[in-house]
C-alpha cells in the first residue's frame, strides 16, 4: 500500500475528489491531511471522509512538526490541493520527486508568490489572454518553478469573469489532478 499526505489551506475541493478517487483503490491511500490553517474547510471534509487531519501553522512547518507528522504516518507521496505555504527544505530532501502541486495557470504565466486562487484568474484576464489552464508540476525550493509534469487547457471566453474562468479551471483540476497523481505514485515509489 502506498500512502499519500495531501497538504491544503483552504475549502479542500480538490483534496475531497482526490480522497474519493483513492477510496476506491486498492494499492493506494490517503493517509493523512495536513490543513496550514485553523479555519480551512479542508478540515470538515477531510473528517467527513474518514481521513485524519492535522493542523500544522507556518510555525510549525519552520520548526519541524509537519516533518514528524509525515514521517508518522509513513507516507511516500505528498499531494498540495490549495496549500499555499512554502515547502521547507527538510520535507523537500526526504520526499525529492515525491511532492505535486497544481497550479490554476498554464506555468510559467501567472505563477510565483501570491498568485492563488481568484488572483490568477483575474491575472489571465487582465492580461487578455485566449487560453488558461492548469499546470501539475513537482515542488521545489521555489513557488511554481518546479519541473512540470502535465498541463490541460481551457479557452478563454470573451464574456468571461474570474468567477466562469475558474469554475472551467476546477473541471480540469477535479478530472486530471488524481489520475496524474495515481500513476506519478505508481511510477515513482
Amino acid at each position: 500500500m502506498k500512502k499519500i499526505a495531501i497538504l491544503a489551506s483552504g475549502e479542500g475541493t480538490n483534496a475531497e475528489r482526490i480522497i474519493r478517487y483513492f477510496e476506491e483503490k486498492e494499492e493506494v491511500s490517503v493517509e493523512i491531511v495536513i490543513a496550514s490553517r485553523t479555519t480551512a474547510g479542508v478540515i470538515k471534509r477531510a473528517e467527513r471522509l474518514g481521513v485524519p487531519c492535522r493542523v500544522v501553522t507556518s510555525a510549525g512547518f519552520a520548526s519541524g512538526e509537519a516533518l514528524e507528522v509525515l514521517r508518522g504516518y509513513e507516507v511516500d507521496f505528498i499531494v498540495l490541493a490549495g496549500f499555499l505555504l512554502r515547502i521547507p527544505e527538510d520535507i523537500l530532501r526526504v520526499w525529492p520527486c515525491r511532492i505535486v502541486n497544481i497550479h490554476p495557470s498554464l506555468l510559467p504565466k501567472f505563477g510565483g508568490k501570491g498568485m492563488y486562487g481568484m488572483h490568477v484568474h483575474e491575472a489571465v484576464l487582465a492580461a487578455g489572454e485566449k487560453e488558461s489552464g492548469i499546470t501539475i508540476q513537482y515542488v521545489n525550493e521555489r513557488y511554481d518553478e518546479g519541473d512540470y509534469i502535465f498541463q490541460a487547457r481551457c479557452e478563454v471566453l470573451p464574456d468571461d469573469t474570474p468567477e466562469r474562468l475558474a469554475a472551467r479551471v476546477h473541471q480540469l483540476e477535479y478530472r486530471y489532478y488524481p489520475e496524474v497523481i495515481e500513476k506519478l505514485v505508481r511510477q515513482h515509489v
